[in-house]
Parts: C-alpha cells; sequence; structure tokens
C-alpha cells in the first residue's frame, strides 16, 4: 500500500493530496506528541493523529502560543479547529479558525478510546520480565 507518491514534482504531490482518500488522509493529521507527555505515556513515536478532545498547543501562525481543546478535525482541508481560537464574521458572529495539523503539536491525549489507547500500548517496548524461578 503507498502512502505518499514517490515522485518530487510539486504538481503531482499537490495532485495526490488533492485526490487522496479518506484513509491516507489520515496521515495528513498527525502532529507531533510533547516530549512530557511522550515520556509519560512511555510513547516512542514521534507524531500521532489529532482527534477531537485533545489538547493542542499552536507553534506557528497567526494563533502561535495559544492552546485549546480540539473541537473537530477535518480530514478534506486537514485542519484543526481548537476552542478559543475564533475570528469575527461580518455579522458579528464568532466561528472557529482552521489551523493546520502541522502547526500544532499535542500536549494532552483522549484516551478514551480503548482503539486508540491499545495502539499506543503496542507502540510501547515491552519490559523485559523477569526469568521464572526453577525448582
Amino acid at each position: 500500500m503507498m502512502f505518499m507518491i514517490e515522485s518530487g514534482k510539486p504538481r503531482k504531490q499537490r495532485l495526490f493530496r488533492y485526490t487522496a482518500a479518506n484513509h491516507l488522509r489520515q496521515k495528513f493529521v498527525h502532529a507531533h506528541i510533547a516530549k512530557e507527555l511522550a515520556s509519560k505515556l512511555g510513547v516512542k513515536k514521534r507524531s500521532i493523529s489529532v482527534r477531537k478532545g485533545d489538547t493542542v498547543r499552536v507553534m506557528a501562525g497567526a494563533s502561535r502560543g495559544k492552546s485549546g481543546k480540539v473541537t473537530a478535525v477535518d480530514l478534506r482541508s486537514a485542519a484543526v479547529f481548537i476552542e478559543g481560537i475564533t475570528r469575527k464574521n461580518a455579522k458579528g458572529k464568532e466561528s472557529l479558525v482552521p489551523v493546520s495539523a502541522s502547526n500544532v503539536y499535542i500536549t494532552d491525549m483522549d484516551m478514551s478510546d480503548k482503539l486508540r489507547a491499545a495502539k499506543l500500548q503496542v507502540a510501547r517496548p515491552q519490559a523485559a520480565k523477569p526469568a521464572a524461578k526453577q525448582q
């Protein structure tokens, strides 16, 4: 199964991202894990998929330095919507601002999903079990 296109041509890269299937688009919304969180969970992975309920911190863009809980993830545009990062429209109504998933890092994960927790458990290196005493 191919996750990324082999060509380095920008035109082909853009075409791949635009026409990618949803199971491949999930890769586009991966974000780095904070070092403290990774060490706390014992995860060796550098990045993981951002999900609703995760707490993230914005590292680049107009909202740099702000953090909040993820309210929605848009696979079509590979954007993350974070509570507290809003703008007003012409009528004065506030709407959430899309932030690229590559511009955030995860500071706290929502571990209520058992499948996600199990996936992280598999990623952890298993500690060596002490040898059983022979009699």
